[in-house]
C-alpha cells in the first residue's frame, strides 16, 4: 500500500480493505453496466500498475453494499461518505464505468446533468438545516470511479483532519459540477490541472473559507470555523 497516498482521504481511503474481498465482489457485481447492454456486468478498467483489490477501488465495494445506498435509479447510486468531511456528505456515483474526469466524453453529458440534478435533490432535502452546500468533483481524486461530492459547507467533522482534506474542498482542487459540465460542453473533454498544480493546491496555506482569515494549523482552523456555522 502506498502510505503517502493513503494519508489523503478523498472519501473512503481511511477504510481498511481486504483485497481478496474486494476482488471477489468485483467479479460477482452487477452494479456496473455496459452502455450497450445493461444486463451485462463489467468491471471498470484498472489504472496502469494498479493492483486488483487496491484501496483506491474501495468506492466500488461501498456502492455495491445495499446498506450504504440511500438512493438509486437506473443511472446512479447515492451513498453517504464513510468518512464525512462535514455534517452532510454524500457521493453520487454513476452505474456505468467512468474512472475519472479525464475519461469523460460528450456522450456523458446527459449522465452528468442527471448526477447534478440528483445532487440538487439532496440539497433540497436539507434546506431546513440552514447550511450551504457545494456540488463538485476533486480534480485528481484518490478513489477510482467518478463520483460527485454533495457536501455541506460547515466542514465540521472529526474526519476532516489534515491540510489536504481541507484544501481538497476549499480551493480550486474542488471543481464545481456546473463547471465540469460547461467545460465538457465547450471543449468535448475535461482537463484537470497538471500534477504540479494540484499538489500546490493541496499545500495552499490554511485560511477560513468564509472570512478568509489565515489559520496557523488545523486545530485552530477547526475551532475558528465553528463561529460561522448557522450564520
Amino acid at each position: 500500500m502506498d502510505k503517502k497516498r493513503r494519508d489523503f482521504s478523498d472519501s473512503e481511503d481511511e477504510m481498511p480493505h481486504n483485497p481478496k474481498t474486494v476482488q471477489r465482489k468485483h467479479k460477482d457485481s452487477s452494479v456496473f453496466e455496459n452502455k450497450g447492454a445493461s444486463s451485462s456486468p463489467t468491471k471498470p478498467p484498472s489504472k496502469p500498475g494498479e493492483r486488483k483489490g487496491h484501496w483506491s477501488m474501495g468506492l466500488l465495494q461501498s456502492m455495491q453494499d445495499p446498506a450504504n445506498q440511500i438512493d438509486k435509479d437506473d443511472k446512479i447510486i447515492i451513498i453517504k461518505d464513510k468518512y464525512p468531511k462535514a455534517k452532510y456528505h454524500y457521493l453520487v456515483l454513476p452505474r456505468v464505468s467512468i474512472p475519472s474526469l479525464k475519461s469523460l466524453k460528450t456522450s456523458n453529458l446527459d449522465l452528468l446533468n442527471h448526477i447534478h440534478r440528483k445532487g440538487e435533490e439532496l440539497v433540497k432535502k436539507h434546506k431546513s438545516s440552514g447550511l450551504e452546500f457545494q456540488l463538485g468533483y476533486h480534480c485528481v481524486p484518490s478513489m477510482s470511479h467518478l463520483h460527485l461530492h454533495v457536501i455541506s459547507k460547515d466542514f465540521n467533522s472529526p474526519s476532516l483532519k489534515t491540510k489536504k482534506h481541507w484544501n481538497s474542498f476549499t480551493t480550486k482542487y474542488f471543481v464545481p459540477s456546473s463547471d465540469v459540465i460547461a467545460e465538457l460542453e465547450r471543449t468535448g473533454r475535461v482537463n484537470p490541472p497538471a500534477a504540479s498544480q494540484h499538489k500546490e493546491l493541496l499545500q495552499t496555506p490554511l485560511r477560513c473559507h468564509v472570512c478568509k482569515l489565515p489559520q496557523k494549523n488545523m486545530p485552530t482552523l477547526k475551532q475558528h470555523i465553528i463561529q460561522h456555522i448557522g450564520k
